[in-house]
Protein backbone atom coordinates (compact mmCIF):
# COMPACT_ATOMS: atom_id res chain seq x y z
CA UNK A 1 0.00 0.00 0.00
CA UNK A 2 1.27 3.37 -1.19
CA UNK A 3 1.95 5.90 1.53
CA UNK A 4 0.08 9.64 0.88
CA UNK A 5 2.61 12.11 -0.46
CA UNK A 6 2.73 14.47 2.75
CA UNK A 7 4.46 18.19 2.94
CA UNK A 8 5.76 20.20 5.88
CA UNK A 9 6.08 23.77 5.36
CA UNK A 10 8.35 26.56 7.20
CA UNK A 11 8.64 30.04 7.99
CA UNK A 12 11.96 30.88 9.35
CA UNK A 13 12.30 28.21 12.21
CA UNK A 14 8.36 27.77 12.67
CA UNK A 15 6.18 25.24 11.29
CA UNK A 16 3.17 26.74 8.95
CA UNK A 17 1.95 23.17 8.44
CA UNK A 18 2.47 19.81 7.76
CA UNK A 19 0.32 17.12 6.29
CA UNK A 20 -1.28 16.36 2.84
CA UNK A 21 -0.71 18.66 0.09
CA UNK A 22 -4.05 20.05 0.60
CA UNK A 23 -3.71 20.72 4.21
CA UNK A 24 -0.37 21.91 3.35
CA UNK A 25 -1.01 24.34 0.90
CA UNK A 26 -4.19 25.87 1.78
CA UNK A 27 -1.70 27.44 4.38
CA UNK A 28 0.56 28.32 2.77
CA UNK A 29 -1.48 30.22 0.46
CA UNK A 30 -2.95 31.72 3.44
CA UNK A 31 0.26 32.94 4.42
CA UNK A 32 1.24 34.35 1.27
CA UNK A 33 -2.17 35.93 0.86
CA UNK A 34 -1.33 38.18 4.18
CA UNK A 35 2.38 38.69 3.08
CA UNK A 36 3.32 37.89 -0.56
CA UNK A 37 6.89 38.38 0.88
CA UNK A 38 7.00 35.34 3.15
CA UNK A 39 9.70 32.54 2.48
CA UNK A 40 8.71 29.39 2.75
CA UNK A 41 10.72 26.13 3.09
CA UNK A 42 8.31 23.23 2.18
CA UNK A 43 9.60 19.51 1.77
CA UNK A 44 8.39 16.40 0.74
CA UNK A 45 8.40 14.72 4.31
CA UNK A 46 8.71 11.23 2.75
CA UNK A 47 12.03 12.53 0.57
CA UNK A 48 13.07 15.10 2.44
CA UNK A 49 13.18 17.45 -0.83
CA UNK A 50 12.51 20.69 -1.04
CA UNK A 51 9.96 22.12 -3.17
CA UNK A 52 8.58 25.17 -4.57
CA UNK A 53 5.39 26.19 -5.37
CA UNK A 54 3.95 29.50 -7.40
CA UNK A 55 1.73 30.47 -4.90
CA UNK A 56 0.08 33.67 -6.94
CA UNK A 57 -3.50 33.45 -8.29
CA UNK A 58 -6.53 31.77 -6.59
CA UNK A 59 -6.13 28.25 -4.55
CA UNK A 60 -7.44 26.69 -7.34
CA UNK A 61 -5.04 27.68 -9.99
CA UNK A 62 -2.26 27.23 -7.39
CA UNK A 63 -3.32 23.15 -6.90
CA UNK A 64 -3.90 23.30 -11.11
CA UNK A 65 -0.32 24.62 -11.93
CA UNK A 66 0.81 22.11 -9.20
CA UNK A 67 -0.93 19.06 -10.83
CA UNK A 68 -1.23 19.96 -14.38
CA UNK A 69 -3.77 17.97 -16.84
CA UNK A 70 -2.31 14.26 -17.53
CA UNK A 71 -0.17 14.61 -21.37
CA UNK A 72 -1.82 12.08 -23.86
CA UNK A 73 -1.21 9.01 -23.60
CA UNK A 74 2.29 8.01 -25.95
CA UNK A 75 4.34 4.65 -26.19
CA UNK A 76 3.78 2.26 -23.25
CA UNK A 77 0.52 0.59 -22.15
CA UNK A 78 -1.25 3.56 -20.50
CA UNK A 79 -4.46 1.81 -19.47
CA UNK A 80 -1.99 0.16 -16.84
CA UNK A 81 -0.54 3.08 -16.01
CA UNK A 82 2.49 2.36 -17.75
CA UNK A 83 4.90 4.69 -19.67
CA UNK A 84 7.41 4.02 -22.05
CA UNK A 85 11.12 5.26 -20.25
CA UNK A 86 14.62 4.62 -21.24
CA UNK A 87 17.58 2.92 -19.38
CA UNK A 88 20.87 2.71 -20.61
CA UNK A 89 22.78 -0.59 -20.04
CA UNK A 90 25.99 -1.93 -21.24
CA UNK A 91 26.33 -4.52 -23.62
CA UNK A 92 26.68 -7.63 -21.02
CA UNK A 93 23.55 -6.29 -19.32
CA UNK A 94 21.10 -6.79 -22.65
CA UNK A 95 22.83 -10.12 -23.01
CA UNK A 96 21.71 -11.38 -19.87
CA UNK A 97 18.64 -9.77 -20.23
CA UNK A 98 17.99 -11.51 -23.15
CA UNK A 99 18.72 -14.76 -21.66
CA UNK A 100 16.30 -14.29 -19.39
CA UNK A 101 12.57 -15.80 -19.48
CA UNK A 102 9.58 -14.01 -20.00
CA UNK A 103 11.82 -11.09 -21.58
CA UNK A 104 14.15 -8.05 -20.76
CA UNK A 105 11.07 -6.02 -19.61
CA UNK A 106 9.88 -9.17 -16.81
CA UNK A 107 13.18 -9.59 -15.75
CA UNK A 108 13.93 -6.16 -14.75
CA UNK A 109 10.37 -6.13 -12.99
CA UNK A 110 11.43 -8.91 -11.42
CA UNK A 111 14.83 -7.46 -9.82
CA UNK A 112 13.27 -4.62 -8.47
CA UNK A 113 10.60 -6.48 -6.88
CA UNK A 114 12.70 -8.44 -5.54
CA UNK A 115 15.25 -6.02 -4.15
CA UNK A 116 12.18 -3.73 -2.76
CA UNK A 117 11.04 -7.21 -0.64
CA UNK A 118 14.42 -7.16 0.93
CA UNK A 119 14.33 -6.02 4.38
CA UNK A 120 11.35 -3.18 3.42
CA UNK A 121 12.08 -1.98 7.20
CA UNK A 122 15.76 -1.30 6.91
CA UNK A 123 15.30 0.10 3.45
CA UNK A 124 12.36 2.32 4.82
CA UNK A 125 14.36 3.12 7.84
CA UNK A 126 17.18 4.23 5.79
CA UNK A 127 15.25 6.18 3.10
CA UNK A 128 13.16 7.86 6.37
CA UNK A 129 17.38 8.86 7.48
CA UNK A 130 18.59 10.09 4.01
CA UNK A 131 15.11 12.44 4.37
CA UNK A 132 15.92 13.77 7.69
CA UNK A 133 19.47 14.48 6.85
CA UNK A 134 18.17 16.50 3.91
CA UNK A 135 15.77 18.67 5.72
CA UNK A 136 17.91 18.96 8.61
CA UNK A 137 20.78 20.67 6.34
CA UNK A 138 18.44 23.51 5.11
CA UNK A 139 16.95 23.80 8.43
CA UNK A 140 19.40 23.41 11.00
CA UNK A 141 22.69 23.01 9.27
CA UNK A 142 23.86 26.35 11.90
CA UNK A 143 22.80 24.51 14.86
CA UNK A 144 25.07 23.52 17.23
CA UNK A 145 25.47 19.88 17.39
CA UNK A 146 24.19 19.51 13.57
CA UNK A 147 26.69 17.42 12.42
CA UNK A 148 26.89 15.38 15.45
CA UNK A 149 23.09 14.85 15.20
CA UNK A 150 23.91 13.36 11.57
CA UNK A 151 26.05 10.96 12.59
CA UNK A 152 23.64 9.44 15.96
CA UNK A 153 20.75 9.91 13.33
CA UNK A 154 23.01 7.12 10.75
CA UNK A 155 24.38 5.33 13.78
CA UNK A 156 20.92 4.24 14.89
CA UNK A 157 21.53 6.20 18.10
CA UNK A 158 17.74 7.80 19.06
CA UNK A 159 18.59 8.72 22.24
CA UNK A 160 21.75 10.76 21.31
CA UNK A 161 19.81 12.29 18.53
CA UNK A 162 17.51 13.20 21.08
CA UNK A 163 20.16 15.07 23.16
CA UNK A 164 22.01 17.08 20.45
CA UNK A 165 19.02 18.44 19.44
CA UNK A 166 17.52 19.02 22.88
CA UNK A 167 18.35 22.74 22.43
CA UNK A 168 17.52 23.24 18.89
CA UNK A 169 14.55 25.60 17.44
CA UNK A 170 11.29 23.91 19.13
CA UNK A 171 9.23 23.40 15.94
CA UNK A 172 12.26 21.95 14.40
CA UNK A 173 12.77 19.63 17.13
CA UNK A 174 9.62 18.49 17.61
CA UNK A 175 9.36 17.90 13.75
CA UNK A 176 12.68 15.85 13.63
CA UNK A 177 11.72 13.83 16.25
CA UNK A 178 8.36 13.02 15.23
CA UNK A 179 9.62 12.49 11.66
CA UNK A 180 12.48 9.99 13.23
CA UNK A 181 10.32 7.21 14.47
CA UNK A 182 10.60 5.83 10.97
CA UNK A 183 14.44 6.47 11.19
CA UNK A 184 15.25 4.41 13.81
CA UNK A 185 14.47 0.64 12.83
CA UNK A 186 12.46 -1.12 15.85
CA UNK A 187 14.97 -3.42 17.56
CA UNK A 188 13.95 -7.16 17.87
Amino acid sequence: MEQEQTYSAFVGEKLLSSGPFDTMIAAAKAAFDLDAGTLFLIFEDQTGRQVDFDLRGTLEQVKARTFPAAPKAGPGRPKLGVTSREISLLPRHWEWLEQQPNGASAALRRLIDDARRQAPDEQKAQQSREALVRIMSAMAGNQSGYESACRALYAGDRLEFQELIRDWPADIRQYLLGRANEAFPVAV
